[in-house]
């Protein structure tokens, strides 16, 4: 699976889902979204095991994507749910921030079950991986990574699309690797630990105007089996806003989620507008502010909530919906790349793509 086809289907509803398996990590990288450690929070297998369990031939989304913290620490559960998932025709994905490969050991038999259950893993890669972990020991892993999973990318994170290390990064790892593995190249954000740090205008808040989220497309279960609609941190943090969370993982089977996370109208209307150009649109707003956390408070009016639902479902609302979907479809990996990738960069995630 190549990572061209992987942005496709993350911009249509419903077509993945993601599990954090843990929040546990043995790399100690200052961005750390997460904020993970070794010591961090780590639950039961059961509520990713579940919702697998429920997928069926019929319904089912067309991808798992598996992350953490650090999610190859639980080999054995990202296999099973690797292989669960497949009986029923869903491909599994993982994100590793390449932990094992400073540790001198090698891919161990259990590592190499896992990987080998896959079919994409994406390593995670900058200069705050590199102080965690050499370089020519990372491209010596991936290496052997490339020869136990049908696909393999990169993901890249530098301070701006000058930034002289994303750029020698980027040089070197197309010199390794032939051009064969593709980059999703993004930005650095202030998030996680590097809150504490790092502070940037790269990331203008967007003018007023339909900015629509394709991050609320994936549902996350999340550390401890609560289901969100959104997979981004900003969801994922202690304070879950109640219009985000689709359900529970120990009562709520895929069908069940799968039908909330299409049909709740919040959430379509900001798949269709984004949270500001929502709000202004219907509730009391001027379509500018903060992006994530004017979407975290959109379920404290109600007024909102009533006037998104008369619009989504009069003939107007519904025949838009409809056509933005098919555009939204269309557009396809270049949306994505345009909206979450670094747009100098955004040729290198089709290398390797025939």
């Amino acid at each position: 699976m190549h990572l061209v086809e992987m942005l496709r289907l993350r911009m249509v509803p419903a077509a993945g889902v993601y599990f954090a398996l843990t929040r546990r990590c043995p790399l100690s990288c200052a961005h750390c979204s997460t904020e993970s450690s070794l010591s961090s929070e780590q639950y039961g297998d059961e509520p990713f095991r579940r919702i697998v369990d429920s997928f069926t031939p019929d319904c089912r989304p067309e991808v798992i994507g598996m992350s953490g913290g650090e999610a190859l620490l639980r080999a054995s559960l990202v296999r099973d749910l690797a292989e669960a998932a497949r009986r029923v025709g869903t491909r599994a994905l993982a994100m590793s921030g390449m932990y094992f490969a400073r540790t001198g050991e090698g891919i161990t038999p259990a590592l190499r079950r896992a990987i080998e259950s896959l079919d994409h893993l994406t390593a995670s890669y900058d200069r705050f991986h590199e102080r965690e972990v050499p370089r020519r020991d990372m491209f010596r892993a991936l290496h052997q990574v490339r020869e136990l999973v049908p696909g393999v990318s990169m993901q890249l994170t530098g301070e701006g699309p000058d930034d002289p290390y994303l750029v020698e990064l980027i040089e070197d790892v197309r010199r390794e690797f032939a051009d064969e593995v593709p980059m999703l190249v993004t930005t650095l954000a202030s998030v996680g630990r590097a809150r504490e740090w790092f502070t940037t205008d790269a990331a203008p808040v967007p003018a007023a105007g339909v900015e629509p989220c394709f991050q609320a497309s994936w549902p996350l279960v999340g550390y401890d089996g609560t289901v969100l609609a959104c997979p981004s941190r900003h969801a994922a943090a202690p304070h879950r806003p109640a219009h985000l969370v689709l359900g529970d993982s120990a009562v709520d089977s895929w069908p069940v989620l799968r039908q909330r996370a299409l049909t709740t109208h919040l959430l379509r209307g900001v798949r269709m507008f984004g949270p500001l150009e929502l709000r202004r649109r219907f509730g009391a707003g001027d379509g500018t502010g903060n992006y994530c956390g004017t979407c975290s408070r959109l379920g404290d009016s109600a007024e909102l909530d009533v006037e998104v639902t008369r619009f989504l479902e009069s003939p107007k609302g519904r025949a838009l919906e409809a056509a933005a979907l098919a555009v939204t479809k269309h557009a396809g990996d270049q949306a994505y790349l345009g909206t979450y990738g670094v747009a100098a960069h955004r040729e290198l995630a089709t290398l390797g793509w025939r």
